[in-house]
């Protein structure tokens, strides 16, 4: 009926009423009764809208976007399309009809030249539970949510059956959003306790997000039962690779080993073996396990735990391919080149032996060589690591040349003591041997996603639209006043190029940073455009089952295609699926932002005063960003505290320029600058200049 429907919307030229669809599909009344239903799931979904004249029409046929609302602590917010085409749409305070940050929202566009609208319908909140500060006012009780980009919202509450009083920090269940002209309602779930330690922010972050401490009984119950069969029935139906030379190559902390790889020399050039955690066995369609995976849809990191997709049984023991033991798995054998060109792919089910468990530090250091004692220790793997070497420049190389963005920002990473307060906030090394990972798993998942793409299956794919012109801007602007660009525009096409420019330069990370704000969100979606960012025509997320959905619906599709069945999925289910993992994605990043931005805070809290070497990452009429050289710490100084002159903003040139001295403040500029605060509350680090 779905299809149907929709499909009548899209072939007239006019939204229709109830009698015009029914008529068109010549219904019965028990038929109509379906399409009602039907006609109120869409509606419901976001698929098609109902004016205010009861007709239906399609949400692409009108000025409307369907899309998550982006909120700022001042009110406005972004309203950025689902489909991940066309910018975004601005949406002024008094038109936000209550949106909170997340939501999923349609929103009139009513400004087409400055893309400016209104939110007209919520199609879904983002959360239920929000944590703030319990006030009372003229004798009612409210809470102020401590998000920023909820400032603007305050919840009404019954202060019954919890012991709280004004300024606890309180979490909330909401039992009513209200709407434009109505205040939010909800009920004191628990006080919080203030937290004193990194450890307990960390706690703060879980009740904040209303992230899950644990799974739910059935769930616990239903993986605690798996188990690990015979190898001897096992490998009647599977590849028996336990004699194969593998490994695995992961960070120093890592549990959940999801892949493996093998490697051997052919007369062609190299046959790569990339084997990946079979979760699909142990987790079935519709199972309580496999619904709790798809409401989590991603495992989320913090600096001090990871919360998982799976539960630890499966995570961490049954699906981790742990050395030494029989694991389960899907294997890719790839024969390439000695240009690194795929010739052929094989795809099957298969049982291995993880022979080591090593780290992207021990396999890079073996690389440079290393001390013999490493060397002895791993002699047996060493050929096999040069022939992963020689073959992801090979693979990298092919990548480059095809336009793939040559670029990795630096990331934070946290270094907590044993009590798991932060020591230190550094950049993480990334050496070769992630490069070689990285380029196995990009092969790895080009190479299923064009099996599946040439057959018609209906999957999953991981898609990046390129980015458009307006959003370039920026990149422009920057080039202009940093590298002396000339060029009246700037194409999607010409940002490899910009890459390859800045690569070992001091602007390297902020143009890159500039960069990737200016390009779209890859997401997930079940109609192929691409990889923009990859410069890839086909890609899809296949090769981390342990930690992300989309790599299980993928697993699953390809295991029922080489079984020759029909897979059991619809249209339906992958774009809800899409949708689903593409926003818990999202929201996974932002928790993790949260969780880094608080530790950086709670690691200089007891440096107030000192002085540091920082470098100028942004500037902006009302100040510059910095970041300080000794330590992955970003923080912010406003023109009203650099008190030595009046500072004009040069926009052209992204410049703040004393109007007395001519002091210059660019981006790459260094700079002095002193610990002036730090807000635990508001997980920020304010500098003032030191001289």
């Amino acid at each position: 009926m779905v299809e149907k429907v929709l499909k009548i919307l899209t072939n007239s030229k006019r939204p229709l009423n109830f009698g015009e669809i029914a008529q068109r599909l010549s219904l019965t009344k028990k038929e109509k009764k379906v399409l009602k239903k039907t006609l109120r799931t869409l509606v419901k979904q976001g698929r098609i809208i109902r004016n205010r004249k009861g007709r239906y029409g399609l949400v692409e046929e009108m000025p409307l976007v369907r899309g998550y609302f982006d909120a700022h602590k001042n009110g406005y917010g972004f309203v950025v399309p689902e489909t991940g085409q066309g910018p975004d749409i601005f949406i002024p305070p008094w038109a936000t009809m209550g949106a909170i940050e997340g939501d999923r929202v349609i929103a009139r566009v009513e400004n087409v030249r400055k893309r400016e609208g209104r939110i007209i319908r919520i199609l879904e909140r983002a959360f239920q539970r929000v944590v703030g500060r319990l006030r009372k006012k003229v004798g009612l009780w409210f809470v102020e949510p401590k998000r920023p980009e909820m400032s603007q919202q305050i919840i009404y509450v019954k202060k019954s059956g919890l012991r709280a009083r004004e300024g606890d920090l309180v979490q909330v269940e909401i039992t009513s959003w209200g709407g434009p002209s109505e205040p939010a309602t909800g009920r004191l779930k628990k006080v919080l306790k203030e937290p004193t330690t990194a450890k307990e922010e960390m706690e703060l972050i879980i009740d904040e997000f209303d992230l899950p401490r644990r799974f739910p009984p059935s769930v616990t119950k239903e993986s605690s039962q798996m188990r690990m069969p015979s190898l001897r029935s096992i490998t009647r139906q599977r590849r028996d690779l336990r004699g194969l030379r593998t490994v695995t190559i992961d960070g120093e902390t890592a549990k959940d080993f999801d892949d493996a790889v093998s490697i051997e020399k052919t007369p062609e050039g190299y046959r790569l073996f990339v084997h990946i955690a079979d979760v699909s066995f142990f987790v079935k369609r519709a199972s309580q396990t496999d619904k709790e995976a798809l409401k989590r849809a991603t495992s989320v990191y913090l600096p001090d735990r990871a919360i998982p997709m799976l539960p630890k049984a499966l995570s961490e023991d049954l699906c981790s391919l742990k050395p030494k033991v029989p694991r389960l798995t899907f294997t890719l054998e790839m024969l390439f080149s000695d240009k690194g060109e795929r010739i052929e792919v094989k795809y099957y089910p298969s049982v291995i032996v993880s022979d080591e468990r090593m780290t992207y530090t021990t396999v890079a250091t073996l690389l440079e060589g290393g001390p013999p004692e490493l060397r002895a220790r791993y002699d047996y793997l060493l050929q096999d690591f040069e022939l992963m070497a020689a073959l992801t420049t090979q693979l990298r190389k092919r990548r480059l040349e095809r336009g793939s963005l040559d670029f990795d920002l630096p990331e934070p990473e946290v270094v907590l003591d044993l009590r798991g307060e932060p020591e230190g906030i550094l950049v993480a090394e990334r050496n070769f041997a992630h490069m070689i990972i990285e380029e196995f798993m990009i092969a790895a998942n080009e190479a299923v996603a064009e099996f599946l793409y040439e057959r018609g299956v209906p999957s999953l794919y991981r898609v990046h639209p390129p980015p458009d012109e307006e959003s370039l801007k920026e990149v422009r602007k920057l080039l202009r006043a940093s590298m002396g660009f000339k060029g009246k525009t700037l194409k999607s096409q010409d940002l490899p190029e910009v890459v390859n420019r800045v690569k070992g330069t001091e602007l390297e990370d902020i143009v890159h940073y500039v960069i990737l704000r200016s390009l779209k969100q890859a997401r997930y979606s079940p109609d192929n455009i691409g990889h923009f960012g990859l410069a890839s025509g086909c890609y899809t997320h296949f090769t981390s089952p342990i930690r992300r959905y989309p790599d299980l619906v993928v697993h699953r599709i390809l295991k029922d295609v080489l079984q020759g069945k029909e897979p059991e999925v619809d249209e339906e289910d992958l774009m809800e699926w899409a949708l689903h993992c593409s926003k818990r994605e999202r929201f996974a990043d932002e928790v993790e932002s949260s969780a880094v931005q608080a530790m950086r805070a709670w690691f200089m809290r007891d440096k107030l005063g000192e002085v540091f070497e920082a470098k100028v990452v942004s500037v902006g009429p009302f100040g510059i960003k910095v970041r300080l050289k000794d330590y992955f710490v970003d923080g912010y100084i406003h023109v009203s505290t650099m008190l030595d002159d009046y500072y004009i903003f040069d926009e052209e040139h992204l410049v703040l320029t004393g109007k007395r001295t001519k002091r210059r403040f660019g981006i790459g500029s260094s700079v002095r600058v002193l610990v002036e605060r730090v807000d635990l509350v508001e997980r920020e680090v304010v500098f003032s200049l030191a001289d």
